[in-house]
């Protein structure tokens, strides 16, 4: 197996690679060493059998303690008047709240399916209202029969008393070794706390260790798309269509994605791990570098002077290659003025449910001679590519590209047909959204001349 990019890192700046084995999902247990440069152990597990209930891991300062090496007291001598060596720091980890509340029982991991057992459905019952209140696109009763199936797993955040605040939905195909994300949601008014990305942690470590799944299929609506990159999921697509095609649900108007799991890696440590190895650069760096120095002011600023110091007199800040097109770049903005406004647009236009014909390029093997009869194609899916590339800056050009999707389909397809009456469709849902924005009000009437 190739290496992790982390573990390359590490071997280049010569830290360790602190990558754990997960034998059991159940009662592991860390040692954690407080120098920067430690490794962090392989995790041990106990012969406890592996248990749906999830109990944090032990808190670092009340369970492992941390040992600090110490040296015993020397006599006076001539090497006292050595410089001393660096002193190693014991660097503190931030965790998110849900890491915290977990630790202190306020919520807690349950893996769930339709049993037949009162806890069981309890708890299954608040996820299917979560998901309806917060997927309002999806069909309440279709969410309800896949939340009961048999066939599907539920892994669920619960407060006491069996309070069902997020959860994720999903159905292993152990064959083909991946499991589909059907439902992912948590309550609005419990968010911004990392119980998701905790969630998906969770998810990846119990099924890693209970099932020969390895990789995680999901369709993803272009507000989810953010929050499924973040936890490694990414929208190409390397598993073979044999084994997956055909068997999980397709969604219109959905982007399929999909996470391929590291088999050493422990999820529920991945953000320790970053955060060691981190530390473990930043040592390496300031064995080599003064940037860690903090240098006094001139004396002249005691006495009020305060005349201009060019930035580049001054010999720490010469050597370090700055130079003020570097301060002019980074303030400058990212994108566009109008690039977050045309994002909402197009989202919208993307998520419409007349947006279904114009969601991908047109397939050549399936229509053969369509592009013979249309020179200049467009579609949604190469509208965000172009967007992304900030290919759009003036909402002129992101209509342009929108009317050939429009024109294209009514000059290939009859009037009657549904392709262009979802063309028409869309296209008036495009300018009623066009003439909410006041400084675009005018763009109707230039463009179409009406």
């Amino acid at each position: 197996m190739a290496p992790h990019k982390n573990q390359l890192l590490c071997e280049a700046l010569g830290c360790p690679t602190p990558l754990a084995t997960s034998p059991s999902y159940a009662s592991l247990s860390t040692t954690i060493l407080s120098s920067p440069e430690a490794s962090l152990l392989p995790l041990h597990a106990n012969t406890g059998s592996s248990s749906a209930k999830r109990k944090a891991t032990t808190d670092p300062t009340n369970g492992s303690p941390k040992r600090i090496k110490q040296s015993s007291p020397s006599t006076p001598s001539a090497a006292d008047d050595a410089p001393a060596p660096p002193v190693k720091r014991i660097v503190p980890f931030p965790e998110k709240p849900a890491v915290i509340e977990e630790r202190n029982g306020e919520i807690e991991f349950r893996v769930v399916n339709n049993d037949g057992r009162r806890e069981s459905t309890i708890i299954l019952t608040g996820l299917k209202c979560i998901f309806q209140k917060q997927l309002p696109k999806m069909p309440k009763d279709y969410i309800a029969r896949l939340v009961y199936d048999r066939t599907h797993l539920s892994i669920a955040i619960v407060k006491k008393p069996l309070e069902v605040v997020g959860g994720i939905t999903y159905r292993p195909f152990d064959k083909g070794q991946f499991a589909e994300i059907v439902f992912c949601a948590i309550s609005s008014d419990q968010q911004v706390k990392g119980y998701g990305a905790h969630l998906m942690s969770h998810l990846k470590d119990y099924v890693k260790a209970t099932s020969e799944v390895m990789h995680f299929l999901t369709y993803a609506d272009n507000y989810a798309i953010g929050y499924f990159k973040k936890q490694g999921f990414t929208k190409e697509i390397t598993l073979e269509k044999s084994r997956w095609m055909g068997y999980i649900k397709d969604y219109e108007g959905g982007t399929i994605m999909q996470c391929s799991m590291v088999p050493k890696i422990r999820y529920l440590e991945s953000g320790r791990m970053l955060l060691k190895q981190k530390e473990c650069a930043n040592a390496k760096i300031r064995a080599v570098s003064k940037s860690y120095e903090v240098h006094a002011p001139p004396s002249q600023w005691m006495k009020g002077d305060l005349k201009p110091i060019d930035p580049l007199t001054i010999t720490a800040i010469k050597n370090s290659g700055w130079s003020p097109v570097m301060d002019e770049l980074a303030r400058a903005p990212r994108h566009g003025p109008n690039y977050n406004a045309l994002l909402h647009l197009l989202n919208d236009m993307q998520n419409n449910s007349n947006a279904w014909p114009f969601q991908q390029p047109v397939n050549k093997d399936e229509v053969l001679d369509y592009y013979d009869v249309i020179k200049e194609p467009m579609d949604l899916a190469t509208m965000e590519e172009k967007h992304e590339k900030d290919l759009y800056p003036n909402p002129e050009d992101f209509v342009h590209d929108a009317k050939l999707i429009f024109d294209n389909c009514r000059k290939y397809n009859n009037e009657s047909t549904p392709y262009a009456k979802a063309a028409t469709r869309l296209e008036r849902y495009m300018w009623q959204r066009i003439r909410d924005i006041p400084e675009w009000s005018h763009l109707e009437s230039e463009l179409t001349g009406k």
